[in-house]
């Protein structure tokens, strides 16, 4: 974490999943289906934002998926930050990976109609891709792109929030990080999780943390 007296890094990029949604709480395969945020995901909207504020972090960019659990978690985390005016570029890139025939499905559900082994195969692997779904490897195609096009060069020029979700998310870390499909399979981002790296005048990563 950042001491009280240093200054937020000029250069720097900080990574917020969305709070828990309906779907996370009933344990139902998410996706691309367009759940709104609990209670509980609300609070940690709130608590994320006003971590940020504690840290000191004031944001001159900001981008969101076009799903509502990450567009509501943006905007009540800038609220608690006192930038309600920032207004976050939406793009379907940082969308949630597609779970295709898994979409809305409990966990019991979907083991019965898949097999246990096959949808483990689907959600932990690379290359695993669900029925009319996508793989991980398939997010980080279009994540990627947009990212080395939108928001590296945004983060280069002033800070820089991107919330989204798990496996967009995990994507943008793989590609910050230099991670390999091996290493990006087994990382887990929490809910209203937060994820900061500041970047040298090359863009090479100079400064990682995670807060809270």
């Amino acid at each position: 974490m950042l001491a009280s007296s240093e200054p937020t890094p000029r250069r720097c990029l900080v990574l917020v999943r969305h709070g828990q949604s309906q779907a996370n709480a009933d344990g139902l395969f998410t996706g691309m289906l367009d759940s709104p945020l609990t209670e509980q995901g609300r609070r940690e909207a709130c608590t994320a934002g006003m971590r940020l504020q504690d840290e000191g972090f004031r944001f001159a960019a900001a981008f969101t998926s076009t799903l509502a659990r990450a567009i509501v978690t943006s905007r009540l985390a800038l609220d608690a930050l006192g930038q309600a005016d920032l207004v976050p570029r939406r793009d379907a890139a940082l969308d949630e990976r597609d779970y295709g025939d898994l979409s809305g499905l409990g966990k019991e559900t979907a083991y019965g109609r898949f097999g246990a082994e096959r949808i483990e195969g689907w959600r932990r692997s690379y290359k695993g891709q669900p029925p009319n779904g996508e793989s991980l490897r398939d997010t980080v195609a279009r994540v990627v792109p947009f990212h080395l096009r939108y928001i590296q060069p945004a983060a280069m020029r002033g800070p820089t929030l991107v919330v989204a979700h798990g496996n967009s998310l995990r994507a943008l870390v793989m590609a910050l990080e230099g991670l390999g499909p091996d290493e990006i399979e087994s990382l887990e981002l929490a809910t209203g999780s937060i994820r900061v790296y500041g970047f040298a005048p090359d863009t090479t990563i100079d400064t990682r943390m995670v807060i809270g």
